[in-house]
């Protein structure tokens, strides 16, 4: 079973077992999520610990956005990725499947990745905040406070070399920048140690097409800070 396949049998249980309580008339968290104690690198395998994340964002933690959400999307990948990508929040293709930028967005973010000569796989993807908010408005304050010492701990377990912040709202997120991204995409910035990239999101791509060759040189920056060359053009 891939890391994927992990991940979302995880939170499907969690899920189940969830609503089983609720159907129940049991109130609060399940009393389980106590024995899980936070995690890092060093409590066992980075998927192991990114599992474990997800398990307590899904029965620990406190965000508006759960009570509208059909799943968490935790973000996926590869737990030992040089490259993150994190966006807003999950849509309504994700908010279905669990996944983090399966829609349209995600599908350019896709032809992206692989304009820069890699695969979904061997980066991380992931949100802001991990439920979908209500007809995908942007998530507010609160809800990103409480989504954010979750994701905090996921960069941490990763260790990336380079973050790209796909948009305003990932960027004043992680950054608490308070430039919009026209300012600040294109700039080098940094969170705990680590390169952050600010960029358009696939979304605003797909409104605004010609933002993808301003997109694509911030991913040759991403690239070169890599140390990878830019692959050649395909025909």
């Amino acid at each position: 079973m891939s890391p994927e396949q992990s991940l979302l049998a995880l939170v499907d249980s969690l899920q189940s077992h969830i609503g089983w309580l609720k159907e129940t008339g049991h109130t609060g968290m399940p009393v389980i999520a106590t024995e899980v104690p936070p995690v890092s690198p060093a409590s066992g395998t980075k998927e192991k610990a990114l599992l474990e994340i997800a398990y307590r964002m899904e029965t620990t933690a406190v965000c508006p956005l759960q009570r509208t959400a059909t799943r968490i999307v935790p973000g996926q990948g590869n737990p030992d990725a040089d490259l993150m990508f994190i966006g807003e929040g999950p849509g309504a293709d994700e908010d279905r499947v669990g996944m983090a930028f399966v829609g349209r967005a995600g599908q350019l973010l896709t032809k992206i990745v692989e304009a820069m000569g890699m695969t979904r796989e061997e980066v991380w993807i992931g949100n802001i905040v991990k439920w979908r908010p209500p007809e995908n408005r942007t998530p507010l304050p609160e809800e990103i406070e409480a989504c954010m010492p979750y994701l905090r701990e996921q960069i941490a377990v990763i260790d990336p070399r380079v973050i790209v912040c796909l948009g305003t709202t990932a960027t004043k997120g992680l950054l608490d920048a308070q430039a919009g991204i026209t300012r600040l995409r294109g700039t080098w910035l940094s969170f705990d140690g680590i390169d952050v990239m600010p960029t358009y999101h696939p979304a605003y791509l797909l409104r605004n097409p010609l933002g993808k060759r301003q997109v694509w040189e911030d991913m040759q920056s991403v690239l070169a800070r890599l140390g990878r060359d830019v692959p050649p053009r395909k025909n």
